[in-house]
């Protein structure tokens, strides 16, 4: 006979330590300043509760995808005296995808902050991915300039749908391919990754600043679409057919020495970041500042088969502004490098945050209205702005949810040497986001970016 639900749920809170939440703590010196506004701690549910939507998507790299988003928050009573400082006591995260192009992923989370009243923070991710449709254009600042073809790179294309069309025309094969090729997958290629993260960080002094340290294992593999049959259209007769995918621009680079890690292998991470938070409620601020300097170090010392270090700053700043019923002005700058002569190129596709690593450069968590890693090199800066308006809060029985729109502007760039960063070739989007809060802590967005 299997137990009730309720007390499988009271059984894994007591082996985290947070039915003993309750207790008081000797000060809350060290987390004052993140007292939530009045108006949000009104809206603020208390105990324990789930939040989960499908997961539907269409895009014309990965296909369409269906899958669940689910979250279960620990948020304890009003009469707990940390109530109005946490975004909630504990939150655990699943979500599961699947995707036509066979792309698949599931990851798990736990965080638990400020632990029994206490100054530390601990967090627990867990990921494993199959994605045949990430994208690739190169490693350097020349992914600027406009798209190349890897059999041609003297020529060029001002518009992605003409790209598009060129890679898709038959032409003759070149040294290790099949007679006649198509390059219609040659900008993509297949990863596969099992992921494991744990961190903790601890608030010093008045709770402004932390520090974190975590660690991370991963295994990565890798591999190209030469020769898998694809789209094709004969230049002769115009006509739609299949045929061999040419050698990828990944596999080229790799064999020139331009860049390195196709083969995979086994990545050990030591993580560590100093960060300043005054939010005042973190998965929708209203108010605050945050700051992180962030350091990613591999090592063979520490069992990794590649040597780098990549450091990442990122600031964002939120400000109410005094008109509506909740408008928010929020603005994010960062910058990122890696260093490490032989840097594997995967490392170069993202930028460790201790809130979640950061896609670099394209896409929807850096540069909205174009493809995710359009633009990749050694060092990525960019910077977001959005005006977020909340338009109405509607209640449906113990659900809470905030209904609202914020128009964006992004802009950013990639250099070969972070000496170099400057205004040049700046590339920008815009576009609006909708924007769904429910129950405060679950934020659900639609944006729609123009690049």
């Amino acid at each position: 006979m299997k137990p009730p639900r309720h007390i499988v749920l009271v059984l894994l809170l007591q082996g985290l330590g947070l039915t003993a939440w309750a207790q008081q703590p000797d000060s809350l010196s060290f987390i004052r300043s993140k007292r939530m506004s009045d108006a949000d701690l009104a809206k603020k549910r208390e105990g324990r509760f789930v939040t989960g939507l499908p997961d539907l998507s269409s895009d014309p790299v990965t296909g369409f995808g269906v899958g669940i988003k689910s979250n279960v928050y620990w948020n304890g009573t009003r009469a707990n005296p940390l109530f109005a400082y946490t975004p909630y006591l504990a939150h655990l995260k699943a979500n599961v995808a699947y995707y036509t192009t066979n792309a698949r992923e599931l990851s798990l989370s736990a965080d638990v902050p400020y632990y029994r009243g206490s100054r530390w923070r601990f967090r627990v991710d867990f990921k494993a991915q199959q994605n045949p449709a990430n994208l690739y254009f190169g490693l350097d600042e020349a992914t600027l300039g406009q798209l190349r073809l890897p059999s041609e790179p003297a020529r060029t294309f001002a518009t992605y749908a003409a790209y598009n069309a060129a890679r898709k025309q038959l032409r003759p094969g070149q040294a290790g391919e099949a007679s006649f090729v198509s390059d219609a997958l040659s900008n993509r290629f297949r990863e596969t990754e099992f992921m494991l993260n744990l961190k903790a960080d601890y608030a010093l002094g008045k709770g402004r600043w932390r520090v974190m340290g975590g660690y991370e294992l991963q295994n990565l593999q890798y591999k190209t679409f030469t020769g898998t049959r694809t789209e094709a259209t004969n230049p002769a007769t115009g006509n739609a057919e299949k045929a061999p995918n040419g050698k990828s621009l990944l596999e080229r680079d790799f064999e020139q020495g331009r860049i390195f890690g196709l083969n995979g292998g086994w990545v050990s991470l030591m993580q560590t970041a100093l960060i300043y938070d005054t939010r005042d409620f973190d998965p929708d601020p209203t108010r605050g500042r945050y700051f992180e300097a962030a350091n990613e170090f591999s090592n063979k010392l520490i069992g990794s088969q590649f040597n780098f270090n990549k450091v990442f700053l990122q600031g964002r700043a939120y400000q109410k502004l005094p008109f509506g019923k909740r408008t928010v002005l929020a603005g994010r700058a960062a910058a990122g490098t890696i260093f490490g002569r032989e840097a594997p190129f995967f490392e170069f596709q993202d930028q460790w945050s201790p809130d979640g690593s950061i896609n670099a450069l394209g896409g929807r968590q850096s540069l909205r209205g174009y493809r995710q890693n359009r633009f990749l090199a050694r060092t990525v800066a960019f910077t977001n702005a959005e005006l977020r308006v909340r338009l109405a809060d509607v209640k449906l029985g113990k659900q809470n949810f905030g209904l609202g729109v914020a128009p964006f502007f992004d802009a950013g760039t990639v250099r070969n040497r972070w000496q170099d960063l400057s205004f040049r070739d700046i590339k920008t989007s815009y576009g609006m986001g909708a924007r769904v809060a429910w129950n405060l802590s679950t934020i659900v967005f639609l944006d729609y970016g123009r690049s």
